[in-house]
């Protein structure tokens, strides 16, 4: 493993050839990014969601150009506060393109799954995101070692099979 920066996370994001995927796993994050945007939401302030546009004009970007941004939530129900405020949220990605889905933690008992977030570049590349248990981001690392690759492409796409798309789920 290779440990990376969030700038190198973000030109990943930025040019990948044909697919990216993310899982995650955690119900709450800490994100120095989110956390504000949050806070406002918890005392019902209004939010224009203006923060997040640099992110929906790369989706529409990739989605022009053919390649496809999906991310799975695993979720425990109730949703955790974070969760709440981020479905909340994840209607102008959607609409730009990303297509997220939520996945009830109760389904994927039998499911293997790595111990770290990740995305998955064009199904060669892994980065994990490691966050302390604040659940801010601690660390990225990578690899591009085949049965890494393999492990998190087999579990991300059973996880895939199982969840409710951004549309139809129904927060508890």
């Amino acid at each position: 493993m290779q440990e990376i920066t969030s700038d190198d996370l973000s030109e990943l994001l930025a040019s990948f050839e044909r697919s990216a995927v993310h899982l995650e796993t955690r119900d709450a994050y800490g994100t120095e990014t989110e956390l504000p945007y949050m806070a406002k939401w918890a005392r019902d302030v209004p939010d224009d969601l203006a923060w997040l546009e640099e992110w929906c004009q790369e989706l529409r970007e990739h989605v022009r150009a053919g390649r496809s941004v999906r991310r799975a939530r695993i979720v425990s129900e109730p949703l955790s506060d974070y969760q709440r405020w981020s479905f909340s949220i994840a209607h102008p990605m959607v609409d730009a393109g990303e297509d997220i889905r939520w996945v009830p933690r109760r389904l994927t008992s039998t499911i293997c799954l790595p111990g770290n977030d990740f995305y998955l570049i064009d199904y060669q590349q892994v980065v994990f995101l490691h966050y302390a248990g604040s659940g801010l981001n601690t660390a990225f690392t990578t690899t591009t070692d085949p049965a890494v690759v393999e492990m998190c492409a087999a579990a991300f796409e059973q996880v895939w099979a199982l969840a409710i798309r951004h549309s139809e789920y129904q927060p508890v």
